[in-house]
Order: structure tokens, then C-alpha cells, then sequence
């Protein structure tokens, strides 16, 4: 039970805090509400590239990271297509440093010149790297346009053109922080050695002058129904041929959301799971094959993907793999193999409980989908998926017309 206590500022800022007296840190987590979902399609890359400019100082602090270090303390951040999520963790009697230096960069970001240029170069270095020249890295950028064709999930957080960093202007970058880097537009967990009272103070010290924005409405393009299969085959130099396919799913606050997730754990979420059991361990077709669901805040994708033994034919591995989905599609599975997923999935809920930064990220998550007490009963609403509805939601996932399939074949391994 992670048990909270909340509160609003006037300027918009929700605050929620986490007391556990039993240990000897804090965390600070602030999210906000802007992710690759919301850039323009000839400006992508954007909500990335603030990740890390929020790092080049600001009005008041030129080094972010020196003064935190001081303190004994750490951060970081990460972007995906929904949100933008920044942390720390310090020693809890450290904590009015992290509300002094957060605050001073939601207030006024550094627009020095310099510190745009070096940060585009790290971000074209990071695409050049994780994306164009390492092995399979271009992956999400094919499957993202092949899946969506028209909500803004069809390009990476990367970006879809690395070219829109290489040409963003200051003017740019500042209009993307005073439209979406705002208290209003953000939700602060505080959680570990801290208390409800502390927490105000510093709050209203630190976080209240800084003024509302007026928060762009979003009225993001919607992802019609998929109702024709897509394929792309490409060759590269990688060390083996992969297959993915990836279905359109339902959306995070969806009641179909936790059995879909529960069918992507029956079906590749383990050694004991489907694909590895059969296409791996008894077949030997495959050398490896999982299945997951992004959780995305709106329609998300269900992804199957399996990366071929040498000398398998594509063609053979395909239709194997098609045939392990289409016996989850067409018979119910058991309940005892139902229940040891759910088990599974139950152990790593507890386990990503024990740390303090997991528990505050999960809080403000959960408060962003509208609801912070759902992080409470999503073991019970595990509980209570059935094997009825995994076959229903896999008889309406898993269809051939609702997929997009990528063979990633190796020039070296063509078969």
C-alpha cells in the first residue's frame, strides 16, 4: 500500500507526498504532461531535446548538476510519447535543494546560445548512435509510420527526421518551454523521509511564485481502426533475421488494458511463456521471442517479436509463429497457467515497490491518468482478469487485418 497525501497550489502545481519514515532519503519526481505525442510533425524531436536542455542551467544556477552533487545527491530523466519525467534523490535533510533547483528551472530556463548547440549535438550524436548505427536501432522508425497513419505515436521520441534538431531555433525552443513547462502542466511527488507539513513550506516557497500558463488544449489526431494487414520487409547488417509484428491495442485508462497486458505475459513474457516454450525450446526456430504492450496513454500497440536461428527460413519461422497466436486466439487457455502469469506479475509490482524513486514515478503516473489511487488496486484488478476475457481481447487484438509485420532481414543470414 502506498499510502499519499495531496495537495494544489495556486499557481496549478499538484503536489503529492509519500512518507517512509524507514528510510533515510528522498525522492523529488516531477512530470510533465508533454511528450513527442505533442509536436508538430515538421518539428519532432522536441520534447526529447528539452530533456536535455533542462540540464544546461538556468537563470540562476549556470551548473545543474555541481550543487546537487554537493549534497550527495543524483538525477536524471527520461521522454516518451506521453510524458516528460525529471528526479532526484538526496538525502532527505537535503531536500530544499532539489525544490531550489527544480524550481529555478521550470521559472527560467538558460537560452544561451551555447548551451542549444551543445545539446543539439549530443541529440544528433544519440540518433546517430542508438538509432541509424547500431544493430536493429532503426526499428521503431519503421514500425511506428507502418502501425500509425495518422496520431502522432508514428514518430520516436527521437524524432522522425533529425534534421527538425539540426534546425530548431531559439525561438523554437522557447515557445516549446513557455507553452508546456509550466506548474499547471506538471505534477510533483515527494516521497521517502519527508513529512506533509515540510513539504508545503517548501512547496510554497519555492514552487508558488512561479506563475500559471494558459496550457495548449490537445486535440491530437485519433488512430482509426486497423481493418487491413501492413508489411514491410527491409535488409541490413545485422547478425540475425528478426520478425515483429505489432497489433493497434486499446488505450492505458481502458478496463481491456491489464487483460490485454496479462495476454502479452502469456504469450512472451517468460521462459515458461508460449513463444519461448514453443518456438524457442521445442522448435528451436527461434534463438529468442517476447511479446509486450507499450502502455501508451492512447491506442498503444501489442508487439510480438522473434529473432531467428541461422538457417531458418523466414517463411517457416512466420508461419510458426502464426500458429502459436492463432491457438491463443482460438482456445481458452487454462486457468492454472493464467494464474502463474498473474503471479508473475504481482512479484514485480512488489518489487518495484521496495525503492523510493519507483514508488514516486508510479504516484505521479497514476495521478496523471486521473486517478493516483489505482496504483493501489492494480494488483486486485490483476486478480480479477479471467480467462473468458483473454480470449475475448485475443480474438479482437490478434487479427490478421489489426497487423503490421516487419521482417528485418540479415544481409548475411538471407534465407
Amino acid at each position: 500500500m502506498i499510502e499519499y497525501q495531496s495537495f494544489i497550489l495556486d499557481n496549478g502545481l499538484k503536489v503529492y507526498v509519500h512518507e517512509d519514515r524507514s528510510v533515510a532519503t528522498a525522492a523529488v519526481n516531477i512530470l510533465y504532461d508533454v511528450g513527442s505525442r505533442d509536436e508538430h510533425p515538421d518539428k519532432t524531436g522536441f520534447a526529447h531535446l528539452f530533456e536535455h536542455l533542462m540540464f544546461g542551467g538556468s537563470k540562476n544556477i549556470p551548473e545543474y548538476d555541481k550543487p546537487l552533487q554537493r549534497v550527495g545527491g543524483e538525477n536524471n530523466a527520461f521522454t516518451s510519447p506521453d510524458i516528460t519525467n525529471y528526479y532526484i534523490t538526496l538525502p532527505s535533510q537535503n531536500l530544499e535543494t532539489a525544490f531550489w533547483l527544480e524550481s529555478d528551472r521550470m521559472m527560467s530556463l538558460s537560452f544561451k546560445p551555447e548551451v542549444l548547440e551543445v545539446q543539439r549535438k549530443v541529440v544528433i550524436e544519440e540518433f546517430k548512435q542508438r538509432y541509424l548505427n547500431q544493430p536493429y536501432g532503426d526499428i521503431w522508425l519503421r514500425l511506428r509510420p507502418l502501425a500509425y497513419k495518422t496520431h502522432p505515436y508514428q514518430w520516436a521520441t527521437i524524432g522522425k527526421d533529425i534534421a527538425h534538431i539540426e534546425q530548431a531555433t531559439m525561438d523554437d525552443v522557447k515557445d516549446f518551454f513557455y507553452r508546456y513547462y509550466l506548474p499547471n502542466n506538471a505534477i510533483m511527488v515527494i516521497a521517502g523521509n519527508v513529512n506533509l507539513d515540510e513539504v508545503k513550506k517548501l512547496s510554497e516557497k519555492w514552487f508558488a511564485p512561479i506563475p500559471a500558463g494558459e496550457v495548449p488544449q490537445r486535440q491530437l489526431p485519433q488512430e482509426q481502426e486497423q481493418r487491413e494487414s501492413r508489411f514491410l520487409e527491409i535488409e541490413a547488417n545485422v547478425p540475425a533475421t528478426m520478425i515483429y509484428k505489432v497489433y493497434q491495442m486499446c488505450e492505458r485508462t481502458s478496463p481491456d488494458y491489464i487483460p490485454t497486458d496479462l495476454l502479452s505475459d502469456v504469450l512472451g513474457r517468460s521462459k515458461s511463456s508460449r513463444l519461448h516454450q514453443k518456438l524457442v525450446q521445442e522448435q528451436k526456430l527461434f534463438s529468442a521471442a517476447s511479446a509486450f504492450v507499450t502502455g501508451s496513454i492512447d491506442k498503444g500497440l501489442f508487439c510480438i517479436s522473434g529473432k531467428l536461428h541461422e538457417g531458418v527460413s523466414i517463411e517457416n519461422a512466420a508461419k510458426a509463429l502464426q500458429e502459436v497466436i492463432d491457438e491463443l486466439v482460438n482456445e481458452k487457455i487454462s486457468e492454472a497457467e493464467l494464474q502463474k502469469v498473474k503471479n508473475q506479475v504481482e512479484s514485480t509490482l512488489i518489487l518495484g515497490e521496495i525503492e523510493v524513486l519507483p514508488r514516486a514515478m508510479n504516484l505521479a503516473y497514476h495521478a496523471l491518468l486521473g486517478n493516483p489511487d489505482l496504483i493501489n488496486k492494480e494488483a486486485e484488478y490483476i486478480q480479477a482478469v479471467t480467462v473468458e476475457q483473454i480470449q475475448q481481447i485475443a480474438k479482437k487484438v490478434l487479427r490478421p487485418d489489426n497487423c503490421s509485420t516487419l521482417y528485418y532481414k540479415s544481409k548475411n543470414n538471407n534465407r
